[in-house]
């Protein structure tokens, strides 16, 4: 299939199911794109589309592998999304929780504050609904709350060579050589699976991206590479998972310029996705303690030199929900601010969307004294407050078997906040479009199949939950316990409640907001 690039998206019939087949687009006689996905022209889920921009006004040709020239005769090139229309609005996209426009999304990348913006960049499918053809997805916001969609990042090298996770920082003192003019270079790191860890850099605020001629910069068995600048010895620390046989660790190297590395570490035990940083304890900067963790979020606690991580205490366990993965710090935060702020791959699949999964919500993370030690925190960031809209306030009720201050509140989205004394009651609880998130005495907090110790603090239990289409977060006790939980509420249900069982409970405060959408 030949044609002229004369519009901007080339859009393409996808049918989840459908078998496979490989495309590749060919301009100037050199293949600049190439994936697979899963054609069907005649009754297509929802269309896919590949970005021409970059080849306008160019002659381009659309190969297919093995055949089946018919599959094509439904792609075409167009200047607006197909279904664009519907964008944002669809049954199941999560209304403040970022999501794709189209296609798969995992592992948050390359998160970085630059010239007023917060990057997202992320795992990315954008041609089918399942995991597969791995690209750096870009998204851009000035709030961590209001996202927009730019587009992809990081194309694969190759077919087969994708571009897997990594992160991304700001060379303030040039230290590689990249930058040209005023404006310092954006660099990111990133797992190219058929050569190593490479990096890729960008003078205009992330839009566009080079690759670095002395690519892979790191050549071994593991992947996602976490770039962090290390003051005190004035050097670039990269952490990285790696495999040496069948163990699992995060290796630290270090660079003066992002380009020459050297090994200087490992500790055992961890698998995907690193991440390091420091924390104040309990805000006091003369108590600043080290923090790493991989994928599933069980952490660390302890000191970094640099070169090696010294182990106090962990692993512990960070999060006790089912919608959390992969989660990564946003770099560069300017230090007026100060935030560790984090964000996760909130893993929930959305049947009969032309998108799948999402990011959870930003939270802030601290480290505290608790009974058990210092222990480490997440709530959800401030910028939260731009969304909240009609909001109710009780306080001092005692609530009752079958009794529900909620009653007649009905929604989608909502914050809500309680603090109460189980006194009397051995549950306490509230019902959320069908979910229950409950406290039992004996137990703990229970959401599902998920549960977690959890302990009156002052002879008070404070939950606060941030409810989506498809999605409550669950923070307790300011964050000690943390649970994201994916879930498709039952049909039609729209109600909340607040409950006890056994007894009566005192109910401090309770507040119910309801929440606006981003897409609004």
């Amino acid at each position: 299939m030949e044609f002229l690039v004369n519009q901007r998206y080339l859009h393409l019939p996808v049918r989840t199911g459908a078998a496979k087949v490989r495309l590749s687009l060919v301009v100037a006689g050199r293949v600049v794109r190439a994936f697979e996905v899963e054609l069907d022209p005649v009754a297509p889920d929802f269309w896919a589309f590949l970005d021409l921009s970059p080849f306008t006004g160019l002659q381009a040709e659309l190969r297919l592998e093995g055949g089946a020239e018919h599959l094509l005769c439904g792609v075409a090139q167009g200047g607006q999304l197909k279904g664009a229309e519907e964008l944002y609005a669809e049954p199941l996209r999560p209304q403040f929780h970022f999501s794709s426009r189209r296609g798969w999304n995992n592992d948050p990348n390359g998160l970085v504050y630059f010239q007023g913006e917060y990057h997202l960049f992320y795992q990315h499918n954008p041609y089918g609904w399942n995991w597969g053809n791995m690209h750096w997805g870009h998204a851009v916001s000035p709030d961590l709350v209001h996202w927009r969609e730019l587009p992809i990042a990081l194309y694969p090298h190759a077919f087969g060579d994708w571009a897997f996770s990594g992160s991304a920082v700001v060379d303030w003192q040039n230290s590689a050589g990249f930058q040209q003019g005023d404006e310092p270079a954006l660099v990111v790191a990133y797992t190219s699976t058929g050569r190593g860890e490479c990096i890729a850099y960008s003078l205009d605020r992330g839009r566009t991206f080079a690759e670095y001629q002395g690519n892979p910069v790191v050549a071994h068995q593991g992947r996602d590479p976490k770039l962090l600048w290390y003051a005190p010895g004035r050097h670039w620390v990269m952490a990285v998972y790696d495999e040496v046989g069948d163990q699992r660790y995060i290796a630290f190297y270090t660079s003066p310029d992002l380009k020459e590395w050297t090994y200087q570490s490992r500790i055992e035990g961890y698998y995907e996705c690193p991440e390091l940083f420091a924390l104040p304890v309990d805000g006091d900067p003369q108590r600043l303690k080290w923090v790493v963790y991989a994928a599933d979020g069980s952490y660390a606690i302890g000191q970094f030199d640099g070169r090696q991580f010294s182990v106090e205490s962990g692993k512990h366990t960070f999060n006790r929900g089912n919608c959390f993965y992969a989660s990564q710090t946003f770099s560069d935060i300017p230090g007026a601010d100060g935030r560790r702020i984090q964000m996760a791959w909130g893993r929930v699949d959305m049947p009969g969307m032309p998108f799948n999964q999402m990011m959870n919500f930003p939270v802030e993370l601290s480290l505290r004294t608790t009974e058990e030690g210092v222990r480490m925190c997440a709530e959800p960031v401030r910028e939260l407050a731009g969304l909240r809209g009609e909001t109710r306030l009780w306080r001092d009720l005692d609530l009752r078997p079958g009794e529900n201050p909620l009653a007649g509140r009905e929604g989608e989205l909502w914050e809500i906040e309680v603090e109460f004394d189980p006194a009397g009651a051995t549950e306490v609880g509230l019902v959320i479009r069908g979910v229950e998130v409950v406290y039992r005495q004996r137990e703990g907090l229970k959401c599902g199949a998920q549960q977690a110790p959890l302990a009156p603090v002052a002879g008070c239990i404070c939950l606060h939950l941030l409810v989506d289409r498809t999605s409550i977060e669950i923070f307790a006790n300011g964050g000690r316990v943390y649970m994201p939980m994916g879930l498709h509420p039952e049909a039609g249900r729209r109600d909340l409640g607040l409950f006890s069982r056994g007894g009566t409970a005192q109910v401090r405060v309770l507040r119910c907001c309801a929440l606006q959408s981003t897409w609004a």
